[in-house]
């Protein structure tokens, strides 16, 4: 499983001073992970496929312009290789269908005709190319079964009162998700990314507060 890093990245592409990308390739990149994050729901993927799709995204975008391609195209393939790669595979049929409805709420299916296939071939070459970027290397670790574990310990650790007061876990999936729209979380290992995000759902609630809470029930 490869560890995700930005140290690939050239160093063009990276803000001074800082592990991320200058603030406008960051909103593109914002904005087009919002199409991954929404086409994902309506597509079923669970959480792991939808992390790596997004890795693949940014990934691809630390070896390539974001100039260079299409941001969206390169999205709508890196959902549909991350179905392979975590085998919930999908149909490219139905990436087409739920892309064009993000772009233009309301709209019926694409029918059948040139101008799908043309969107069919772009993404099966777009795939191409994005392996061969990436050099095949697209299985990596991720801090979800790190956050579990982390969770079930908190959870062990206080009392019922307090876990069921407080909507620890939730938060920590959410924001453990949304870290996948930019590509900081690329700079630092599995593990330390899920302490990252159990601390700060912990400091959204107040984690002083709710140790007292644990300490004051009988």
């Amino acid at each position: 499983m490869e560890d995700l890093r930005l140290d690939s990245c050239k160093e063009e592409d990276k803000a001074p001073g800082a592990k991320g990308w200058p603030a406008p390739q960051a909103r593109v990149h914002f904005r087009v992970t919002s199409l991954i994050m929404e086409a994902s729901v309506k597509l079923g993927m669970q959480s792991i496929p939808v992390a790596t799709a997004c890795a693949i995204y940014h990934k691809f975008f630390c070896e390539i312009n974001v100039d260079a391609y299409d941001p969206y195209l390169v999205a709508m393939s890196a959902l549909y290789l991350a179905g392979k790669v975590e085998e919930q595979p999908l149909r490219t049929r139905d990436i087409i269908n739920v892309s064009n409805r993000y772009f233009h709420p309301g709209s019926e299916p694409l029918e059948l005709d040139s101008g799908f296939w043309v969107i069919r071939d772009s993404i099966a070459q777009c795939e191409l190319l994005v392996l061969r970027v990436l050099r095949f290397q697209v299985s990596f670790q991720h801090p979800h079964r790190y956050l579990l574990h982390d969770l079930i310990s908190l959870k062990n650790w206080l009392n019922p009162y307090s876990w069921q007061r407080t909507p620890i876990s939730v938060t920590a999936w959410a924001l453990l998700r949304d870290s996948y729209r930019g590509g900081l979380y690329l700079g630092f290992q599995a593990q330390h990314i899920a302490l990252a995000v159990l601390h700060l759902a912990l400091q959204v609630y107040g984690s002083s507060r709710i140790y007292t809470m644990d300490t004051e029930m009988p």
